[in-house]
């Protein structure tokens, strides 16, 4: 089977490796489209993913769709359409026992947080064990089915800031995740959903997916203490001095943007004299059920999809991936 395997910054190659065989509980998935995700990004073009650095091979990949393969036990019948939820969790924790996705010692499809790395879905072919299957909805087509992953991503950030009802919404970076927290917001009723970005590419795209209004950063202010919510999907400390700026006060900020490890210079003053709320969004608990259902009754969030690229052009994916002028999200189709 063909599988994409990155060794390290900028050394990667599509090879070709022994198809794996399911074992009990487990089930083989044939890969339809795998999306490109910022991870995925650092750990091409830099051999590491913050603190996580590639030590030996590894496949990268999360965000898939694909059909049963093979299922040992007969309950999955083979050509089903299915999404995976990527994460094998931890060991609780009493204060977090109902927060399955932050127990300490977990591990992610395609990560290197772990030794043995945690292998991805870049392949033809990918092993998982049979709870992590999420049968795809009638209406639902393994091309968009791909976004699953990262709209639950978005819905865990929404549901970390208690909702977005009859709120206005600042959504800070408008790459992949920032537009999918837009799309997510407009569904779930909030009144306004304004986009940033540096540029002019992904606040087009936000305005296709629904947000009522757009601001370049650089050339457009921002409202100062307008917003109930911001989410701030760039992970640049800049942009989180901007959101305590510009949410109004006892207002919330839900960071849902990777910052980088280390000290970060963040202006925080407002966070104390507006007593504002700030939260982090890690990955997500259950919301990529809800995730399938929303991508079938909302078909205009698919919009963030913007390039699709055989397998075989793997490389040129990430290169496209990178550029968030030109794309948002990228697929790589194993097919």
């Amino acid at each position: 089977m063909r599988s994409f395997l990155i060794a390290g910054k900028l050394n990667a190659e599509l090879k070709d490796l022994p198809i794996p065989e399911p074992l009990e509980n487990q089930v083989r998935i044939k890969v339809a489209f795998v999306g490109v995700c910022g991870s995925d990004l650092h750990y091409y073009y830099e051999g590491a993913n913050g603190a996580f650095v590639v030590q030996e091979p590894l496949i990268p990949g999360h965000e898939l769709s694909g059909v049963i393969d093979s299922d040992p036990s007969g309950e999955f019948e083979q050509g089903l359409g299915v999404t995976v939820h990527p994460a094998t969790f931890g060991k609780s924790e009493p204060e977090i026992a109902d927060k399955p996705h932050i127990w300490p010692s977990g591990k992610y499809l395609g990560s290197a947080s772990t030794m043995p790395h945690t292998q991805g879905a870049m392949s033809d072919y990918l092993i998982v064990r049979k709870d992590q299957i999420r049968v795809l909805p009638t209406g639902l087509n393994l091309k968009d089915a791909a976004l699953a992953e990262p709209l639950a991503v978005a819905l865990h950030a929404i549901n970390v800031a208690n909702g977005v009802k009859g709120k206005k919404i600042l959504v800070s970076g408008s790459g992949p995740i920032g537009l999918l927290v837009a799309a997510a917001a407009t569904v779930k009723g909030a009144t306004e959903v304004v986009c940033t970005d540096v540029l002019t590419g992904p606040l087009e795209r936000a305005m296709a997916i629904g947000a009522t209004k757009t601001i370049q950063i650089g050339k457009e202010e921002l409202p100062e203490s307008y917003f109930d919510c911001v989410f701030e999907c760039s992970g640049s400390p800049i942009a989180i001095g901007s959101a305590l700026n510009a949410v109004r006060r006892a207002g919330t900020i839900v960071q849902v943007g990777m910052l980088g490890a280390g000290p970060q210079p963040i202006a925080i003053a407002p966070l104390v004299s507006k007593e504002l709320e700030l939260k982090g969004a890690f990955r997500f608990n259950n919301e990529i059920t809800e995730a399938v259902e929303l991508l079938v009754t909302y078909p205009i969030i698919a919009t963030a999809i913007t390039h699709v690229l055989p397998a075989s052009e793997v490389e040129k994916a990430f290169e496209i991936a990178k550029d968030s002028q030109v794309s948002g999200k990228v697929l790589v189709d194993f097919q």
